[in-house]
């Protein structure tokens, strides 16, 4: 495995708190996704609800309910669990696509593979 893609500090996630979000391409289109922490781990996705490909957000980098025990889409109320994707309630249509990340030495790096590329751009 690559050293990873620096993302964030581990400080600045916290337990079912504001996410850190990244761009990145995702079989070959260009994609948000967002880094959350829950129950002490840490855990990225694509920010595309399964329902309707639209971001879930309610408000920038807010992704879980009051509690923080959720992830909910904004727009239509599909919940899902905060540690698999997988859709825990409402109109999902699956689970959230997940992004690779990594925790080590007070840094999170999310990490590329053959769907989910850096963007790079060109002078």
């Amino acid at each position: 495995m690559t050293s990873g893609i620096a993302l964030c500090a581990s400080a600045d996630l916290k337990d079912g708190g504001v996410a850190v979000p990244f761009d990145l391409l995702y079989d070959g289109q260009v994609c948000r996704a967002f880094a959350v922490r829950f129950q002490g781990q840490v855990h990225a996705y694509l920010n595309r609800c399964t329902h309707v490909a639209m971001e879930m957000d309610f408000r920038p980098n807010r992704f879980f309910d009051a509690a923080g025990r959720w992830l909910i889409c904004a727009t239509h109320g599909a919940v899902y669990q905060p540690d698999t994707g997988a859709c825990a309630g409402g109109p999902c249509n699956g689970g959230l696509t997940p992004i690779f990340l990594s925790e080590a030495a007070g840094m999170v790096r999310w990490h590329t593979d053959h769907r989910a590329q850096p963007i790079v751009y060109f002078p």
